[in-house]
């Protein structure tokens, strides 16, 4: 569930990461939050004026309930494809509201179900984002709990590089980026 625009105090100590760079930060217990984005299970909140980002793994340190990751049954032993691509769809820029496959950053899935892997090449907005590595931790966490999958490697390549024709026109029209 997104949560609009919401002032929450922390329960305790919460890290997070300052959004663009990635630096990592713990915001103290007690402190007000505002959270301007909660989408995928991760949460963006205001900080001493700072866009920070908090994992959705730590939603208890902002008294919320942790969401759970449900990406349906197995089919059969093997990978399914479609909930991989479920997984990579949860996976929001921390900046934009828009997950990461509808943004364009997924440029290949590629499933081996003998060894059960997935390979997934994927890029950024922009090379030197800091929250790159943060996005391809998010990625591997989601696409692992798809049934079956046993291992998830992530390449990150910038080229080709990204542009904004490579989005979605849902994610165009929502961004405001559609001419």
């Amino acid at each position: 569930m997104a949560v609009e625009r919401q002032m929450v105090v922390t329960q305790s100590d919460c890290p997070a990461r300052r959004v663009p760079d990635g630096t990592p930060l713990t915001i103290p217990q007690d402190t007000f939050v505002t959270i301007t984005q909660s989408l995928g299970g991760n949460y963006t909140l205001t900080y001493h004026g700072q866009m920070v980002r908090v994992d959705g793994s730590d939603a208890a340190a902002l008294g919320l309930e942790p969401p759970e990751l449900d990406f349906g049954e197995a089919e059969g032993e093997g990978i399914s494809e479609a909930q991989v691509w479920k997984a990579l769809g949860t996976v929001y820029d921390p900046e934009i509201p828009v997950d990461l496959v509808n943004l364009g950053l997924i440029y290949e899935v590629k499933v081996d179900q003998v060894t059960r892997t997935v390979m997934i090449t994927m890029t950024l907005t922009a090379p030197a984002c800091g929250m790159g590595p943060v996005l391809v931790g998010d990625v591997e966490y989601r696409v692992g709990k798809v049934p079956n999958v046993e291992r998830v490697e992530v390449e990150l390549v910038f080229d080709p590089p990204w542009n904004r024709e490579m989005m979605s026109e849902e994610a165009q029209l929502e961004t405001g980026m559609f001419y």
